[in-house]
């Protein structure tokens, strides 16, 4: 009975299979949001200047600045955040190991609590913790006490290179929309765009979320056809007094 419950807390295929499937949405999910960035920052810079000047050169070049400045601000605070949260995990993971190795006794009975404290008999508990402790010790009491996989720490550089291909790929559609179109057609074409796409990414991280479409449809268009409003106004003003 122990070798069965021991055998059922470590992942089968099927589960490495859904934990595989949830580490890939989560990396689409951030890839959605990381281009939904791209798309309302980048709109909302083009759409200022071209409301200030009807110049190609000076849209393109502001265009350009806003995508390279801002893809390198997602990579760069990406690349921060995750190798803050890595090497927090590192640091826990050092001091289970010294745990381990200093006071197995004490440890291997706070892992057997926490499977009394999930339902299990006392006896067999402890000969669960006692299985798990013997095949992989710093597996079971990281995965059981701080919810960690030691051979599953997220890489910082992955993180940095997706945020940063996402938002040039989402910042590209606005700043080619601006720049493609007649000079009395670029902001409309370029709103006409930027919404369609809010609304495509909206759907999509709603999809991945499994929340509910209609409400982060909305939420998207309306946060980008604001950002669009401000800055046009804004550029407006600025180009009628320079």
């Amino acid at each position: 009975m122990a070798e069965a419950i021991a055998a059922e807390t470590e992942p089968h295929d099927g589960e490495e299979h859904v934990q595989g499937i949830g580490a890939r949405l989560n990396w689409l999910r951030a890839g959605v949001l990381g281009a939904n960035d791209g798309i309302v920052s980048t709109a909302g810079i083009v759409i200022g200047v071209a409301a200030a000047t009807a110049q190609r050169s000076s849209i393109a070049t502001a265009g350009i600045a806003g995508l390279a400045a801002g893809a390198m601000s997602m990579a760069t605070g990406e690349y921060v955040s995750v190798s803050t949260q890595r090497d927090t995990e590192q640091a826990l993971l050092d001091k289970e190991r010294g745990e381990l190795r200093d006071m197995p006794e004490e440890e291997l009975e706070e892992l057997t609590e926490i499977y009394r404290d999930k339902g299990l008999t006392p006896e067999l508990a402890a000969e669960v913790a006692r299985q798990l402790t013997a095949h992989d010790a710093l597996g079971a009491h990281a995965e059981a006490e701080l919810g960690i996989d030691p051979d599953d720490l997220t890489n910082p550089w992955h993180a940095a290179f997706a945020s940063m291909v996402s938002f040039t790929l989402g910042a590209l559609l606005p700043l080619l929309a601006v720049l493609l179109p007649p000079a009395g057609a670029r902001v409309w074409v370029t709103a006409v765009a930027v919404v369609t796409a809010l609304a495509l990414t909206g759907w999509g991280s709603a999809r991945l979320g499994e929340a509910p479409v209609r409400p982060a449809v909305l939420r998207n268009v309306a946060g980008g056809a604001l950002a669009m409003l401000v800055t046009y106004g804004i550029g407006a003003l600025v180009g009628t007094q320079v």
